[in-house]
């Protein structure tokens, strides 16, 4: 069963991608690789912050006295 990715996990892996390719021991093939792989995990975070980032709005309401709750739903 695959584990569901979260967005601490895919942090401390852009962590580790990032590691590696400023270690500089990996050829050229598996830098890019390795960048390939960074882009994505970047992507995937933004994503999930946009994602809280709008559920914030919807909570916080238009004046921000008053708490507005919608039914949202995350996109995965």
């Amino acid at each position: 069963m695959a584990t569901k990715k979260t967005f601490e996990n895919a942090i401390v892996e852009l962590e580790e991608v990032v590691s590696e390719i400023e270690n500089a021991d990996a050829d050229l093939d598996k830098s890019i690789e390795l960048f390939e792989k960074g882009i994505k995990l970047s992507a995937f975070c933004k994503e999930k912050l946009d994602c809280a980032e709008q559920k914030i709005k919807i909570l916080v309401g238009e004046d921000g006295d008053n708490p507005v709750f919608d039914d949202f739903s995350e996109k995965e």
